[in-house]
C-alpha cells in the first residue's frame, strides 16, 4: 500500500512508500498523476482544492489552502495555513462514550510500598533541593554505584538540576512540587535529598512539606552544615541501601499502573499508526481499572473540542476549558504566537499545521471519558483518563508526567529521540524505517499497523510488553542511563 485516505470525508491522502513524479495511484477508483516528488508521512491532494478551501484530514479542517491547490500536488506547510485564530468560546456537547472492553485480571511484578502505592523500579535517587549541590550529588551517585554495584537495586541515579533557588511565585512553588512528587514517587525505594544551606528551597520546610514518609528510606542532608558532605552522604546512602536492596516484587493487579502519554518528533505516520495504538492501549488500561494521562497543551489546539465532549460533567468541561485558556493566556502574555507549532522536523516528517499536529496528538488517549484535569505539579487523584496542564517540550512534559504518580511513559516519535525521564521512557516508532536506523533508541515499532499487521494484534504484543517493562524489563533509556529531569519555568529569575 503506498498511500492512506484516513476518513471518507477527506480531500488529501497521507504517503506511506516515497512518491515519484508522474506516478499514478488509485484513489477511489479515480487515477491520480502524482506531481511532485511526494515524501513518506506527506499529504497529496485527491481533488482540486481552491484557495482559501479547507484541507481535511482525520475527517476534520487541518487548515485551508493559501493557494489553488491541483489534484496530485504535494500538500504540505507552504500550501496550507492555520485556521486557528485567538481565543475560543466553547459550549459543552457531552457524547456518548462506550468502550466495551473486557477486564482480564492481569498481572505484572511490582514493590508494594508500605504507604498502599506500588512502584514499577526499585531505584535509589538522590535528589537535590538546589542546583548548586549538583556536583555533589552526582559524586555521590557514582560512589554508590561502585560500591554496590547495583546488587539488590535497578539503579542509582543522581538528578541535578538548575532551580530551588532565585525563583519566585509559581517557578518556586513548582520546583518544590516536582521534587516533593520525585521523592515521594513509588518507583524510588529510597532517596537521600541533598541541600546547601543558603537557598530559598529550605530543606527544614522542604521536609515538611512530604508529610509522612518512611524515615529509613528518605533522608536528608544540608552540605553548609557537616564537615565532609561526601562521607556523611555515604553514610547516609548506604543506610538507604540496606533497606531498599532486601525489596522484592509481587504479584500486582494492572489497575495499579499510572501511565503517561507523550509524543515528540512527531511525522505524518503518527496519527495512523503510534498514536492510535497509544489510544488503544489507553482504553484497554483504563477498563482494567488503570490510569492514563495526556498532557501537552499546546497540542491539543485544534483538537480540544473533541476532548471537552469526552468530559465526565460540566464541572470537568470547565476544567478543560482553563487549560486550555491559562495556556493559551501564557502565550499572550509572554508575546508570543500562539499557534506557532509544529516545529522544523514535524513539518519535515509530514505535519503541516497545529490542527493537523493535534488530531494526531490527541489520538493517544484514546476514546475514554476525560475523569479529571490536573495542575502543573498535581498528583493523580482520580483513576481512569487524566488530562495534566504542561507544555509541549519532551523532557519538561516527561517530567510532569512522572510527578503527576506516572509509573512509566510511552513515547511515540516519527523522527526518534534518545532521552529518557526519572521514569522508564518507552520510544514507540511510528515507522519500521526508524526501528530498523535506531533500534538502539526505539523500543517498540507501530509501523507494522500499516504494513501486515492490525491494530488490534500490534495492541497484543503491546500489553505484553508493557507488563514485561512494568516487571523490571529495561527499556533502552534505562540500559544506557539515559535520565534526566527538567522543571516548567515561566518567571522571572532573580
Amino acid at each position: 500500500m503506498k498511500y492512506l485516505k484516513i476518513n471518507p470525508a477527506d480531500n488529501v491522502a497521507v504517503v506511506l512508500v516515497a512518491l515519484q513524479v508522474g506516478e499514478k495511484v488509485l484513489v477511489d477508483g479515480k487515477e491520480i498523476t502524482i506531481n511532485a516528488e511526494i515524501p513518506m508521512g506527506h499529504k497529496f491532494a485527491l481533488k482540486n482544492i481552491p484557495e482559501n478551501e479547507n484541507i481535511v484530514k482525520y475527517g476534520y479542517p487541518i487548515g485551508h489552502a493559501r493557494e489553488n491547490i491541483n489534484v496530485g500536488d504535494w500538500v504540505n506547510e507552504k500550501t496550507i495555513k492555520t485556521n486557528l485564530e485567538g481565543l475560543l468560546d466553547y459550549e459543552y456537547n457531552p457524547q456518548d462514550v462506550n468502550v466495551d472492553i473486557p477486564n482480564r485480571n492481569l498481572t505484572f511484578k511490582g514493590y508494594k510500598r508500605s504507604n498502599g502505592e506500588v512502584g514499577v523500579r526499585n531505584e535509589i535517587w538522590i535528589i537535590p533541593t538546589v542546583g548548586c549541590v549538583n556536583g555533589t550529588i552526582n559524586l555521590l551517585a557514582e560512589k554508590l554505584r561502585m560500591e554496590t554495584q547495583l546488587k539488590g537495586v535497578d539503579a542509582i541515579v543522581a538528578y541535578p538540576h538548575n532551580y530551588g533557588c532565585s525563583q519566585l511565585g509559581d517557578d518556586h512553588e513548582n520546583t518544590r512540587k516536582v521534587l516533593r512528587n520525585m521523592v515521594l514517587h513509588p518507583n524510588a525505594g529510597g532517596v537521600l535529598v541533598v541541600g546547601l544551606g543558603c537557598e530559598n528551597n529550605q530543606v527544614s520546610a522542604f521536609r515538611e512539606m512530604l508529610g509522612n514518609f518512611d524515615e529509613s528510606r528518605i533522608k536528608f542532608m544540608e552540605t553548609q552544615k557537616v564537615e565532609d558532605e561526601d562521607e556523611v552522604g555515604m553514610t547516609l546512602l548506604h543506610e538507604i541501601y540496606d533497606v531498599v536492596s532486601k525489596d522484592r516484587r509481587e504479584d500486582v493487579s494492572i489497575a495499579e499502573l499510572k501511565i503517561g502519554l507523550k509524543c515528540g518528533g512527531s511525522d505524518g505516520l503518527s496519527g495512523i499508526t503510534a498514536n492510535p495504538l497509544l489510544g488503544v492501549f489507553s482504553d484497554f488500561l483504563i477498563a482494567q481499572g488503570g490510569s492514563t494521562v495526556l498532557t501537552e497543551v499546546p497540542e491539543m489546539f485544534g483538537a480540544e473540542t473533541i476532548l471537552m465532549n469526552r468530559c465526565v460533567n460540566k464541572n470537568m468541561f470547565d476544567k478543560t476549558v482553563l487549560l486550555i485558556n491559562d495556556f493559551k493566556d501564557y502565550f499572550t502574555k509572554n508575546n508570543q504566537p500562539i499557534y506557532e507549532n509544529p516545529s522544523p522536523g514535524n513539518k519535515a516528517g509530514g505535519i503541516s499545521t497545529l490542527e493537523e499536529k493535534s488530531l494526531g496528538c490527541t489520538q493517544k488517549c484514546g476514546k475514554s471519558l476525560i475523569k479529571d484535569v490536573l495542575l502543573y505539579g498535581e498528583q493523580i487523584k482520580t483513576k481512569g483518563l487524566n488530562l495534566l496542564s504542561a507544555p509541549g517540550n519532551d523532557l519538561v512534559a516527561a517530567t510532569a508526567l512522572g510527578s503527576s504518580g506516572c509509573h512509566m511513559v510511552l513515547f511515540t516519535t516519527g523522527r526518534g529521540t534518545p532521552f529518557g525521564s526519572f521514569v522508564p521512557t518507552l520510544k514507540i516508532s511510528t515507522n519500521t524505517a526508524l526501528y530498523t536506523r535506531k533500534g538502539s533508541w526505539i523500543d517498540f515499532n507501530a509501523g507494522t499497523i500499516v504494513e501486515n499487521e492490525s491494530i488490534e494484534k500490534v495492541n497484543e504484543r503491546f500489553i505484553d510488553y508493557i507488563i514485561k517493562v512494568a516487571s523490571g524489563e529495561f527499556v533502552n533509556n534505562e540500559k544506557k542511563n539515559y535520565r534526566e529531569i527538567a522543571i516548567f519555568k515561566t518567571g522571572v529569575t532573580l
